[in-house]
């Protein structure tokens, strides 16, 4: 949401004398509140009148961004002013510029939208900012190409240098001084620098060095870190701003430039293999071969094709039936190979250029990550707001006790802002941290890589854990079963592929040796490893295209790949077979095509593989076998991959008609037969799925694959035991007057006969099983996306116990997890890093498997290659989390014990002696806060998650109780130390006391102590010796607290159930014995000199074991009820049942409707959608980097709606 605001001269003179009255203090508020500063210097105004425009995010957190409305002068760009400026007349850019000014409004952002921080810049154009991050472009294909060949004016890449900027991904490394500034500005270092300034001021100079010498540490190691992630992410993005590449100039030709000059529309040429694509492209000349293993994870070679010159009125983006990726270009991918298309070279134009590539988006995607929204941290602040308001109190009980003893008012306020730094532990932001940080070193050890340590806690509440199939559940490679060819009508017998059994030519060879996207790179065949396996088998050999050109009756001089039969294989008729046009495998359309034509032959044939269903709809009904779905089903079921293959002899000017026309002679074809490929599971998943099942973490698959083959894999993986039901969802978009429907079907296992069978059997919900919640859901993608948009009233219900979604686009996949986290699920997802890349980013944690640089944009990266690296994250997440509760216990409790007993002595104008705070801030608490997070993860998964909530019911209770405790304690001590017979303000010793002589003496062995007829006792030893701080209850609430420290930390390093036991914390144990050790002997030792310097005075030895026998009651009663109350889960269970609390998760609220239904699961039949559930509004976006498309599906719906683009934008809200 965008606000206009103008600045105001009355408020921002008033805005500088509060500045000078607070010492700068309110310009350091308004650094942390820009939406405070915007609000008290400037005032509402339209956008058009705007010079400062305030930023608000839509999602949960309503951040707030500050932004200067500048002015671009595009007069320097051009000599004589040309109309209009830009040569495409309906740009939004030509609308934007203020004539005869020749001026543009702007401001550049980097913005949060929930999913990810954007960089862009916006334009205030008729009175609205628009985004103008996508490069100009037609609507249709024809015109796109009409419009580039002769679109930019000579002046034009001048103005648009000004408006776009320069093509760089800038990713400056920030200069140590900057960092410093900024980390120094942060609240909890100023609140550090005030509270060191106010101790040195009452000159507790050690521990103020040491919290100086600590934070100098911790922000040394912090800018170090920093920076050498800025110098990494440099290195990553270096090589992309110094390019050289040919562009196209009017009147100039093509002309050699520094890819930084680049911006959206110019033509440039792509001449050479090896070249790292500088910007995202539209290809619209030849074709070339891409590794896009920097976007996808995935290392294999990519064909892309030229935008087709197609005079359709529907935009070029869905021209190519929903994939038009194919077409485009992606910056940061490498040019393997490139195909020109006769004389005309490899050209394609600029459609985005820096950080609004794709590259440019994984880049900041990892300098601006996705906020998360966890509780913890929210409630963290929040009890920190607690604490601040008990500081408050005490500095105002403060200033009343010392200004009514007549204590100077300088005295009053030193004491009470000490108060506040007592209640407010300046440490606890960095005790808290620790925790992280061991656990991201242990996870580093096992192999697992986390460039987002927050993230670890919130996978301690991971409770949905979603899985890619292929790569990820089961092994990468596929074995071949089989091939079973298919004739009149009919399936033939199974061709097993062994050494000897060579299959036959034919139809069938000729597709599985030519229907592929494989290339020769380094003298060795690369491409899908389904594609080699399948080409390998047929024994043929693949020919460089580079040596060979068209010898065919065709006219053209398109270079093509040849294939021949190897040494090996079967004698053929033909010398080889040319591959001359290819469209390429696109997970939409769930094929691919090639042209072919046998060398020698004038005929051309079109081969097609990809999924069975999609493959024979394609085909003549009279080719498809009659027991198609019964076969294809048997073998899905088994959790064999499918893949079938089919073809079509086309005329010689067929040719032409598929480079122009697109993909319409995927029609009418012979259908040839099915290869089974075999894809095991890995022999890891189905113990790991087994301890996930049994810590009641629900798993999903997410897969591609076909629907049955991911059910029969989830079945033997153990996702879906084998008593369970499985009903399988199909949902259908609305033709014509038909509304969208959704159909229920039951899986069928087994015929009586023991055949497989894929008979509909209807369930009767009235008197079924299935009432319990022991069945699960499976569906398509499609069916998914039908759902969204008709059927959205039933999503929720469906994932309540969906568990199989196969056919899932990448963004498909990143859309179900967020429908998931909807309904308050913690999300994990694991996956091998291709075309899981959107998934991996959305969800709360995201895993990948791949070691490509795809993983740079997944909070966590394994080198396990396999799924163990799951339960290893929870165990350490959890571990981690109640690390986290632990130590705010902790630091919370240990800084209302100081506070208390500071306030007790604030009674008597006393106060705790500076080595006695040094040795219970520094050696006690600061070396417990370090070592209490050193316990490693419990072993094994229970079956229930730790707390998420600071505020929940145990916790505060445990606080709040222990500070109660702890009160009573030092407020008994502190009246009952003034109420011994030997007590007195004026000696400060009774160590020596006895029973009193006749002579009015106290005797103790050699020491003689008078008494005065006061009662006071007076000692050799002369009082001047003593500080001002020692007294009988400075020496008494200091031990109590002291030691309470030590117990509090004892009784909250609670271990097992997520954590290991506390007596495998070795150095934590040694720790807390060498610290009592240490107190007891301050609490028996006898030494003037060491009592003199902690500020402490002997008492009696009886008043000694008092105060011991005060600590252990303090530790049972704190054992007891931690014990027996605060980790009691059934105590708790009992209490919501009784009370009748109800779950606040979303997803258990639905689980307890679900299954008071009993109409659900639905009845037998189809359900229509009674009112379209979603109303699609225009978009006129024409384009969205692929690796990030999270609604490509609703984008297809959306452009379906739209009979034109005019300008190619996204608009903002105009307020």
């Amino acid at each position: 949401e965008i606000f206009g605001y103008r600045m105001h001269g009355c408020r921002r003179a008033l805005c500088i004398m509060g500045a000078t009255f607070t010492c700068g203090f309110l310009l350091l508020v308004l650094y942390w509140k820009p939406e405070w500063h915007v609000w008290i210097n400037c005032v509402p105004s339209t956008i058009e009148e705007a010079d400062v425009v305030l930023l608000r995010t839509t999602d949960v957190f309503k951040r707030y961004t500050r932004k200067v409305v500048r002015w671009v002068d595009l007069s320097t760009a051009t000599d004589k002013p040309e109309h209009p400026l830009i040569a495409d007349e309906a740009s939004l850019l030509n609308r934007a510029i203020m004539e005869p000014e020749l001026k543009v409004r702007e401001f550049q952002l980097q913005k949060s939208s929930g999913e990810k921080r954007e960089r862009e810049r916006e334009r205030v154009s008729h009175y609205k900012f628009q985004n103008v991050k996508l490069g100009p472009g037609a609507p249709r294909g024809l015109d796109c190409h009409e419009t580039w060949r002769a679109w930019v004016t000579p002046k034009e890449p001048n103005i648009k240098q000004l408006i776009f900027g320069l093509n760089v991904i800038d990713t400056e490394v920030t200069p140590i001084w900057k960092l410093l500034f900024k980390e120094v500005l942060n609240p909890f270092y100023v609140f550090q620098v005030f509270s060191v300034c106010l101790w040195f001021a009452e000159e507790y100079v050690e521990y103020s060095i040491a919290i100086l010498i600590m934070s100098a540490i911790s922000l040394t190691l912090s800018m170090y870190d920093v920076r050498q992630q800025s110098v990494k992410l440099q290195e990553l993005v270096e090589s992309h701003n110094h390019t050289l590449v040919n562009v196209w100039r009017k009147n100039g030709g093509f002309k050699e430039v520094a890819s930084a000059q680049l911006v959206p529309g110019d033509v440039f040429q792509i001449k050479e293999s090896n070249m790292c694509l500088p910007c995202d492209a539209l290809l619209i000349n030849g074709g070339c071969i891409v590794n896009e293993s920097m976007l996808t994870g995935e290392s294999i070679p990519v064909t892309k094709t030229p935008l087709p010159h197609l005079d359709r009125s529907n935009p070029w983006k869905t021209q190519s039936s929903g994939d038009h990726k194919r077409h485009v270009l992606f910056c940061g991918t490498q040019v393997i190979q490139t195909k020109a298309a006769g004389k005309e070279p490899v050209k394609a134009v600029v459609l985005q250029t820096g950080f609004n590539t794709a590259k440019g988006e994984l880049v900041r995607s990892i300098l601006y990550p996705k906020p998360m929204d966890f509780k913890l941290f929210q409630d963290a602040f929040r009890f920190l707001m607690c604490l601040i308001v008990i500081g408050m109190i005490g500095m105002i009980y403060a200033v009343c006790v010392f200004s009514l003893s007549g204590e100077s008012a300088g005295e009053a306020v030193m004491k009470a802002l000490d108060v506040i730094t007592i209640a407010v532990p300046p440490a606890l932001p960095a005790a808290m941290t620790v925790g992280i940080i061991y656990a991201q070193g242990r996870l580093k050890k096992r192999g697992v890589f986390c460039i987002s340590p927050q993230r670890i806690n919130i996978c301690g509440q991971l409770n949905l854990i979603c899985f890619d199939k292929t790569g990820t559940l089961t092994e990468d490679g596929l074995d071949l079963w089989g091939l079973i060819p298919a004739e009149e009508n009919c399936f033939q017998n199974i061709h097993r592929f062994n050494n000897d059994n060579n299959l036959p030519w034919g139809p069938l060879l000729a597709a599985m040796a030519s229907c592929h996207s494989l290339i020769i790179l380094d003298e060795k065949v690369q491409g899908d490893p389904l594609d080699l396996k399948m080409f390998e088998a047929t024994e043929w050999a693949l020919e460089d295209f580079n040596t060979e050109k068209q010898t065919t009756a065709v006219e053209t001089e398109t270079q093509v790949t040849v294939i021949k039969p190897g040494s090996k294989a079967n004698w053929t008729p033909v010398l080889g077979i040319a591959i001359l046009h290819q469209f390429p495998f696109s997970s939409t359309m769930q094929r691919m095509s090639v042209v072919t034509q046998e060398i020698g032959k004038d005929e051309l044939v079109v081969y097609m593989k990809g999924a069975p269903e999609m493959v024979a709809s394609l085909c003549s009904s009279a080719t498809v076998p009659v027991n198609f779905s019964s076969e294809l089903h048997g073998y899905t079921k088994q959790g064999f991959r499918v893949i079938a293959f089919a073809y079509k002899p086309l005329k010689l000017r067929g040719l032409l008609k598929t480079q122009n026309e697109g993909r319409e002679v995927e029609s009418d074809l012979t259908f040839l037969g099915l290869l089974i490929l075999e894809n095991r599971l890995k022999p890891e998943t189905v113990p790991v799925l087994e301890e996930l099942r049994n810590a009641r973490i629900r798993t999903i698959m997410i897969t591609g694959d076909n629907l049955e083959t991911a059910v029969t894999v989830a079945k033997n993986a153990g996702m879906i035991l084998g008593t369970s039901k499985v009903i399988l969802v199909e949902a259908q978009d609305p033709v014509g007057s038909t509304p969208a429907s959704i159909t229920w079907k039951h899986r069928n296992e087994k015929t009586p006969n023991g055949l497989l069978s894929t008979r509909e059997i209807y369930i009767n919900v009235g008197t079924s099983e299935l009432q319990s919640s022991d069945y699960h859901f499976a569906m398509t993608g499609n069916s998914f996306k039908v759902i969204v948009q008709h059927f959205g009233n039933l999503i929720s219900k469906l994932l309540i116990n969906g568990t199989v979604f196969a056919r899932m686009s990448p963004g498909q996949k990143a859309s179900l997890i967020e429908e998931f986290q909807k309904l308050d699920y913690y999300v994990g997802m694991c996956g091998d890093g291709a075309n899981d890349c959107g998934a991996l980013k959305t969800a709360h944690a995201g895993i990948s498997l791949s070691e490509q640089e795809a993983s740079v944009a997944s909070p966590f990266t394994s080198k396990i290659p396999n799924i163990e690296c799951v339960p290893l994250l929870i165990k350490e997440g959890r571990a981690a989390l109640v690390t986290s509760f632990c130590v705010f216990k902790y630091m919370a409790l240990y800084s209302m014990i100081q506070y208390i007993g500071v306030l007790l002595l604030y009674w008597q104008l006393n106060n705790f002696g500076d080595y006695q705070f040094f040795f219970q801030d520094l050696i006690i608490t600061t070396v417990i806060s370090v070592t209490i997070n050193l316990n490693h993860a419990y072993p094994k998964l229970v079956p229930y998650r730790p707390l998420v909530r600071l505020i929940s019911p145990p916790l505060l209770l445990s606080v709040a109780f222990n500070i109660v405790l702890s009160l009573a304690m030092q407020t008994f001590g502190f009246l009952a130390v003034q109420q011994q017979q030997w007590y007195s303000q004026d000696i400060h010793s009774a160590c020596m006391a006895v029973p009193q002589n006749l002579n009015g003496s106290l005797i103790s062995g050699n020491v003689s102590v008078d008494v005065n007829v006061t009662g006071n006792a007076t000692e050799d030893s002369e009082e001047e010796d003593m500080s001002e701080y020692s007294s009988y209850e400075n020496t008494t609430v200091w031990l109590l607290s002291l030691m309470n420290c030590i117990i509090a930390a004892f009784v909250f390093s609670k271990g097992k159930l997520f954590r290991k036991p506390i007596y495998t914390n070795y150095i934590f144990v040694l720790v807390l014995m060498a610290q009592l050790g240490v107190c007891l002997f301050f609490l028996f030792a006898d030494i003037k000199n060491l009592y003199e310097g902690m500020d402490l005075v002997c008492t009696p030895t009886i008043w000694r074991v008092y105060i011991l026998i005060m600590l252990l009651i303090n530790l049972a009663i704190s054992l007891i009820v931690e014990e027996t109350i605060i980790e009691n889960r059934r105590l708790w269970n009992f209490m919501k049942k009784c009370f009748k609390i109800q779950p606040t998760s979303s997803y258990k609220k639905l689980r307890g409707i679900v299954l008071r239904d009993s109409s659900w699961p639905p009845c037998h039949g189809t359900d229509y959608a009674l009112q379209e559930y979603m109303t699609v509004g225009e978009s006129n976006e024409a384009y969205c980097n692929a690796v990030y498309e999270h609604d490509e599906d609703l984008e297809d719906v959306k452009n379906k709606s739209a009979t034109t683009v005019q300008n190619i934008t996204i608009h903002w809200t105009t307020i």
